[in-house]
């Protein structure tokens, strides 16, 4: 798998810039550092001898208490230790911004195969505007970094650091390329906004279009840099007093919303309109506070809260005894393979473990599915098993009896809160919060006595309140009976082993966004969801079991 890289830059007057790192005590008391964003916000209020600071306006439920450094759950009320460190120094940026190792290729790269450009709408409208500058001819645009003025002068003429003179990346600012504007805009220009600068102007510096390598021309500039200088354009063109029209990426999981906002604005800068860059959206995990008046329960279901413990495995039946149930013995055998030791059904099994106390050479078929496995093979399949009293054809997935998991004890919580979920505006919202605490691996677990992690709890999931909405709850209620929503094993995000992970039953974490896939709108989740269920044995009719 593929994923996007990015480096951040920060003002030396923000928190990153200063040092100073934020950090909450988690479970297992060690320290984790809360997000770049987070922290400066923190800081902010922290700089301002505020007594504290409300973290929902950026989509988190949490109070910071700066009498007591304690963070403080909204919802649940649950306090931790919070803690400003000012050891992290960070690396001051200067002069020019450090070029790409991977794009544009360096020349020296030309013997290296091509790499396919890509085709998002922002690479787009930012090769556009590369194309459109190059077009002009090598050497006609610069890109020359100087010191912040409170107000630049309406003549193109500038002041120009010497040489050497090491100038930090956020004061630096390039001149603009489009005369009229720039000479319109230029008072008003912010002193960290890029422009574009002409090397061929009379009003340049001496030596400005001698084309020397130590200022590089905008053909050559990476990707960060043409997404400043676009952005400037637009700047510029604000200042100047020209209307402007502008172009979002609009909401929704659809590619083609996305695209059209990309060629609108490729289309826009060729007729030479302005465009109008907006910031993506950002992530939404949590609701607006609520308060425990506007908690309410939901109808037709008993209780808000379930908790589970350690279920033993059922006892007093051998494995023999449990799989005769779901088993036909096969005389005659047919000329095909055991899928589980990959041997003849006509020779004895091939499985080299413990023996179980059956015959090798003896064979049988499960009565729903039809499959044929070695009785022996069975056997030893149910012992590595979680012992429940049930089978899962290892072919079909076709399960006999009902399935039990190995998730750790815990507590699942469930109510209706007064909000609604993108693309369900019609009702409601169910919450869930699922809490397990971190503990010891029983026999069940992969790694029995040693103790496993809980990272990430309470864990917030959002189904809307609609009838189907419901159906989902009362089988997952089933599902959290049968401890088939957790698990224990190796995380799939951290790599982190022994911890406690989802169990193939996916939820919804997101709550006003679907930017990670795990939020709403989601016109397929509740289908999916009932098909996850449904493979792990839970139906309609495993409601009218659990009320036998």
């Amino acid at each position: 798998t593929i994923r996007p890289v990015r480096r951040s830059y920060y003002d030396p007057s923000s928190a990153p810039g200063k040092g100073v790192v934020w950090e909450w005590e988690n479970d297992s008391g060690s320290w984790t550092p809360y997000d770049m964003d987070v922290g400066i916000t923190i800081q902010r209020a922290y700089e301002k001898q505020h007594p504290w600071v409300d973290l929902s306006a950026i989509g988190f439920c949490y109070v910071i208490d700066f009498a007591t450094m304690g963070q403080i759950n909204r919802q649940t009320q649950r306090k931790r230790r919070v803690r400003r460190r000012l050891d992290m120094v960070y690396p001051l940026v200067s002069g020019t911004l450090p070029k790409s190792q991977s794009w544009p290729a360096s020349p020296g790269a030309a013997a290296a195969p091509p790499v396919p450009a890509c085709a998002c709408p922002q690479c787009l409208l930012v090769m556009s505007v590369k194309a459109t500058v190059s077009a002009a001819g090598p050497g006609t645009a610069t890109l020359q970094p100087r010191k912040a003025a409170p107000a630049l002068p309406t003549t193109p003429k500038a002041p120009v650091p010497a040489p050497g003179a090491k100038v930090p990346d956020s004061m630096a600012v390039v001149r603009g390329s489009l005369k009229p504007l720039a000479a319109q805009g230029g008072r008003r220009q912010a002193a960290s906004t890029p422009t574009l600068s002409s090397a061929s102007s009379t009003a340049s510096p001496p030596g400005a279009g001698s084309g020397k390598a130590s200022r590089p021309g905008l053909s050559t500039l990476n990707r960060s840099h043409l997404q400043r200088l676009a952005i400037a354009q637009s700047r510029v063109l604000i200042a100047s007093g020209v209307p402007t029209v502008p172009v979002k990426n609009l909401t929704g999981s659809s590619p083609v919303n996305p695209a059209l906002a990309g060629i609108t604005g490729i289309l826009m800068s060729a007729a030479g309109l302005p465009v109008c860059l907006t910031r993506p959206p950002k992530l939404v995990l949590h609701p607006p506070p609520v308060s425990k008046s506007e908690i309410q329960s939901i109808p037709g279901i008993s209780h808000t809260c379930r908790k589970t413990t350690k279920k033993q495995a059922k006892k007093g039946k051998t494995p023999e005894e449990v799989l005769k149930k779901y088993l036909q013995k096969v005389r005659h055998p047919p000329d095909e393979d055991c899928t589980i030791c990959m041997e003849r059904l006509s020779a004895p099994s091939g499985y080299k473990g413990p023996q179980p106390a059956v015959k090798p050479d003896l064979v049988g078929k499960l009565v729903k599915c039809g499959h044929v496995f070695h009785l022996h093979c069975l056997v030893a399949m149910y012992n590595n098993g979680n012992k429940d009293g049930s089978l899962q054809c290892p072919t079909c997935k076709t399960i006999y009896g009902v399935k039990t998991g190995t998730q750790p004890p815990g507590k699942m919580e469930y109510h209706i809160i007064p909000h609604a979920l993108p693309g369900h505006s019609d009702c409601k919202t169910i919450r869930i919060i699922y809490n397990i605490p971190p503990g010891v691996q029983g026999p069940e677990h992969p790694n029995p006595g040693k103790s496993f992690t809980a990272r990430g709890f309470p864990r917030h999931c959002y189904l809307p309140d609609s009838e189907k909405g419901r159906k989902v709850l009362k089988l997952l209620l089933v599902a959290w009976d049968r401890r088939l929503i957790f698990s224990i094993g190796t995380s799939s995000t951290t790599g982190e082993s022994d911890t406690v992970i989802w169990n193939e039953i996916h939820h919804k974490t997101e709550f006003g966004s679907n930017l990670t896939g795990h939020g709403y709108p989601d016109i397929n989740y509740l289908d999916n969801v009932l098909a996850e269920l449904a493979a792990q044995g839970i139906t309609e009719e495993s409601l009218a079991q659990e009320k036998d």
